[in-house]
């Protein structure tokens, strides 16, 4: 009898282990799922907020531009940037390890990147990175509004989100890329991996674009060209907010599954604890801090609310690390930095038509150096003390040069490219003209509409 007992408790034990690590499976699995419509607000947003920035006769052509961003991403990152991932991590070039992996974990081709019952990870995962790559897309559509032809933009949407990014994911994003394990690189929410590299790769492309017509005058001042609605840009950048909540969320990874770092308590990407209790504190403080300090410089409406996504990318590399005071400080510089790097910028002739080389690529170099000025010594990954890299200010110096060259290069050269063979920018009667008429062709609002300016002549 008692051997009878005891085998029946043991099966008892079992089944109960086998559905609390059932439960377990299914949450980490819907977590990261739930990331990815929540991402998708982040791109609802930039399409608001492009089409706001735009002129009457360019709204349409702009979100025309940014949805073919987001389409372009989802095959193009299945066919190859989740395979450059893999390849790619953790050297400078893929290895025969390396490439194996790749073919294990996101061969196209393979029973992996398909529809397996027994698989709980591979496709959300891949969903959330996929995000990602048509956030740095969005990133740089923004900035090239009014201006740019579609299949160039396209082709260079597809280089950065499917290509480049994921190569600075691999090196500086991962608990094993050699920046990381080598010289203690530390960017948890991304401020390098996503925003520089999406900053950089506009300023290289907007070089070779040239300023949209009416921008500069002759002695070299600069004319504001105003969007057509400042209210959906307004809102625009408020549902970029909301959906930051899903892109920080699916930085973090879930306990208790064969692939995370812990049992019993979350981790971030490189395997150092953290809860979203202090992920709450920092983000919320980030975020005001922005507005605030942008507040306070300009009193202008767009800056303040662009001061919301300045702060958060200021404080992003971070975020598991700060003290929140020290956050809402971070965010503060970074807001009241904007404007005066914006115009700056301008000075010398680039016309960056939403703040996106300001806001995301000056911004998040300074999110990747306020970790290495105020969080140095800490470990950079999961390990023993003594071990393994920690967090350095040359090793945060070194990250923010490498993330810089690898968004800046191949948006210059990309470009320069495209310029030549004539597939870079529209015709000057097509701008003057609008690209609504020329390109979509169709209105965005009824026949007879009027901006309020146009009543008021």
């Amino acid at each position: 009898m008692e051997e009878q007992l005891a085998e029946l408790a043991a099966k008892v034990a079992a089944l109960e282990g086998g559905g609390a690590r059932a439960s377990n499976a299914m949450f980490a699995e819907m977590y990261y799922y739930l990331t990815i419509p929540l991402m998708v607000i982040i791109h609802a947003g930039f399409l608001s907020y492009e089409m706001g920035a735009s002129r009457l006769k360019n709204v349409l052509a702009s979100g025309v531009k940014n949805i073919l961003a987001f389409a372009f991403m989802v095959p193009t990152f299945y066919f190859f940037g989740w395979f450059v991932y893999w390849a790619w991590t953790p050297g400078l070039i893929p290895t025969a390890e390396s490439w194996g992996t790749a073919v294990e974990f996101a061969n196209p081709a393979g029973e992996v990147m398909g529809p397996s019952l027994a698989d709980n990870a591979t496709g959300v995962f891949w969903g959330a990175f996929t995000l990602f790559a048509a956030t740095t897309a969005s990133i740089f559509s923004g900035s090239v509004i009014e201006r740019i032809q579609v299949v160039g933009f396209v082709i260079l949407a597809i280089i950065l989100g499917s290509f480049a990014w994921v190569i600075a994911a691999a090196w500086g994003w991962s608990a094993s890329g050699w920046m990381v394990t080598g010289f203690g690189y530390h960017d948890f929410g991304a401020a390098g991996v996503v925003h520089m590299i999406a900053g950089f790769f506009a300023l290289g492309v907007l070089i070779n674009l040239g300023a949209r017509i009416g921008k500069f005058n002759p002695d070299g001042t600069a004319n504001a060209i105003a969007g057509h609605s400042m209210p959906s840009t307004l809102v625009g950048l408020m549902l970029i907010i909301v959906g930051f909540f899903g892109f920080l969320m699916a930085c973090l990874v879930v306990p208790g599954e064969p692939w995370s770092w812990f049992t019993d308590k979350w981790a971030n990407i490189y395997g150092t604890p953290l809860t979203l209790s202090s992920l709450s504190f920092n983000i919320l403080m980030g975020f005001a801090g922005g507005i605030i300090g942008a507040w306070m410089i300009t009193r202008d409406p767009f800056w303040m609310m662009s001061g919301a996504l300045g702060g958060i990318i200021s404080c992003a590399a971070g975020l598991d690390l700060w003290w929140p005071p020290l956050a809402f400080a971070v965010g503060f510089i970074g807001g009241a930095v904007m404007q005066p790097a914006a115009a700056l910028l301008e000075k010398f002739k680039i016309d960056d038509a939403v703040g996106a080389v300001t806001v995301h690529g000056t911004l998040g170099a300074w999110g990747v150096l306020a970790v290495g000025l105020f969080a140095s010594g800490y470990p950079a990954l999961q390990g023993a003390e003594g071990e393994v890299a920690t967090i350095s200010l040359w090793g945060q110096i070194l990250g923010l040069v490498i993330m810089f060259l690898i968004g800046f290069v191949p948006g210059y050269v990309c470009s320069l490219i495209l310029k030549m063979v004539g597939l870079l920018r529209v015709p000057e009667e097509a701008e003057i003209a609008g690209l609504d008429l020329t390109k979509v062709p169709s209105q965005a609002y009824p026949e007879g509409m009027k901006t309020a300016s146009a009543q008021a002549k």
